[in-house]
């Protein structure tokens, strides 16, 4: 048996919290997916998680709101070529083990794909990898000390300017603990992970002469909750009420096809959904995906790369291991405008004789992994931001953006523009409202033309949807010249 010896620290907490309160210890998981194994599947894993959780949410100047809960469980599964068994029991114990794997044995027997619940009691590359601290959030902070927290960025959102009439602020803390036992072609491997995340945001309302405009701003990552510095705070705080004091002055945004120039950091989750789900392994291996068959092919302008790392260093998207228990890394996905491979999971990755990534993600223990984005982000190329923007004859500048739709099986896209302006002769006029970009995703790609040298990450707020699952991301770029896209406006 192999044992991952990143961090015994994480390991020692997973132990005591996951396995020494139930009798369990590592033999008995190894027994336990043995009995798995003797039913000839090529694959078997135990998801232990234990998971705290509270958030507070601000309106009106009140703390209206707080919710505090535990959760805890085990996932069974069982892979028999591209069929899954998958059992959860939110009991942990060996009985439980047992049920949840006899359950898996008897449908991968079936030759189906099916999930089942166990009943049970309700409870309230391996290698050495520190990506963030062990330590427990939402005990880093008093719970009135919470509260004044978000109180104190509604008074330095209202004193900003008189326009603003409303302020919603919500803080959030996560402690979630994992343990993964597994069995595969190389043997078993239990491997372990402490997980940390905060996040703080703020939405502002104002007013001016009957018309009402909003803004929106806030961050967070794998720390406590000491990360909401007064100065990182304040700047929350400014952000949103620019944000939205910019819109009061916005007109309706013109449309048709036109130079789009999108800023750095959040801007990136427009290549998160238009690209990154379709470089996921599991829509390629199906063949759904506009991406699908494609390796070593050009997808992208010269100069365009673009990487999904889990390894930054307390980044919302970083994981010491998967939920599969193999260590995360940085992926090369696009190079130079040349698709070099997916996103992988073990059983995507095994299907399509491709490595396995480190992407392998699930919102719970009640949850199938699948392959899944990390921190997505494009490289910053050599050109000057301010000279991409004054290269703009008539276009327009994004800067943020709202929600967005895609469909990976084209690769088709539909983003609204939360925070943009009209360019004519290379010189910023106005705040336009109502902007859409609309497009496809691997022809955008080709209409890159000039790429920046100030790519930046999101401020740590990106929750990524798949198949029902969420998950915590990042997102990421440089500004970026795209040619020739549609905007759809209201003139």
């Amino acid at each position: 048996m192999k044992l991952d010896d990143s961090a015994f620290g994480q390991m020692n907490i997973a132990r005591a919290t996951l396995l020494d309160p139930f009798g369990l210890d590592e033999g008995k998981l190894i027994g336990v997916l043995g009995t798995m194994f003797d039913h000839r599947v090529d694959y078997a894993d135990l998801y232990f998680e234990y998971t705290r959780a509270e958030g507070w949410t601000l309106e009106e100047g009140i703390v209206k709101a707080g919710s505090f809960n535990i959760d805890q469980g085990v996932g069974v599964r069982s892979v028999v070529g591209d069929r899954t068994a998958f059992a959860y029991s939110d009991e942990i114990s060996l009985a439980a083990l047992d049920r949840a794997a006899k359950a898996t044995r008897s449908i991968a027997r079936a030759g189906q794909s099916a999930k089942t619940k166990i009943a049970g009691r309700n409870f309230g590359g391996l290698g050495r990898r520190d990506l963030y601290g062990t330590f427990d959030p939402l005990a880093s902070l008093p719970s009135e000390d919470k509260v004044a927290l978000l109180e104190r960025i509604e008074k330095i959102a209202r004193a900003k300017d008189p326009r603003i009439v409303q302020v919603m602020a919500s803080l959030a803390g996560e402690y979630d603990v994992v343990l993964v036992a597994r069995h595969d072609a190389q043997g078993p491997l239990i491997a372990a992970d402490v997980r940390p995340l905060v996040r703080m945001s703020i939405t502002v309302v104002a007013e001016q002469d009957g018309r009402r405009e909003t803004g929106s701003s806030g961050g967070g990552g794998r720390y406590d909750f000491a990360y909401f510095t007064p100065e990182r705070i304040e700047q929350y705080a400014s952000v949103a009420v620019a944000q939205a004091l910019t819109n009061l002055e916005s007109r309706p945004a013109p449309a048709g096809e036109m130079t789009v120039v999108l800023g750095p950091g959040w801007p990136g989750v427009l290549l998160h959904e238009a690209v990154g789900h379709g470089l996921e392994g599991d829509f390629n291996r199906k063949g759904s995906s506009a991406f699908s068959g494609r390796v070593g092919e050009r997808v992208a302008a010269k100069g365009v790369t673009v990487v999904d790392d889990g390894t930054l260093a307390n980044r919302r998207g970083s994981l010491n291991i998967d939920d599969e228990g193999n260590p995360t890394q940085c992926t090369t996905l696009i190079e130079d405008g040349v698709l070099k491979g997916y996103i992988q999971d073990t059983l995507n990755a095994r299907l399509m004789k491709m490595g396995v990534t480190g992407n392998a993600r699930r919102e719970s223990f009640a949850h199938l992994p699948m392959p899944r984005m990390t921190n997505t982000y494009m490289l910053g190329g050599d050109r000057d931001p301010q000279e991409i923007v004054a290269s703009i004859d008539r276009g327009l500048y994004a800067v943020n953006f709202g929600g967005g739709q895609v469909d990976i099986t084209n690769g088709k896209f539909v983003f609204s523009a939360s925070e943009a302006y009209w360019v004519e002769n290379g010189k910023i006029l106005y705040p336009v409202k109502g902007a859409t970009l609309i497009g496809n995703g691997p022809d955008a790609l080709t209409r890159v033309s000039m790429i920046g040298n100030d790519m930046a990450l999101d401020a740590g707020v990106g929750v990524c949807g798949k198949d029902g699952q969420s998950v915590p991301v990042g997102v990421g770029q440089p500004t970026l010249r795209i040619d020739g896209l549609t905007v759809g406006g209201t003139v």
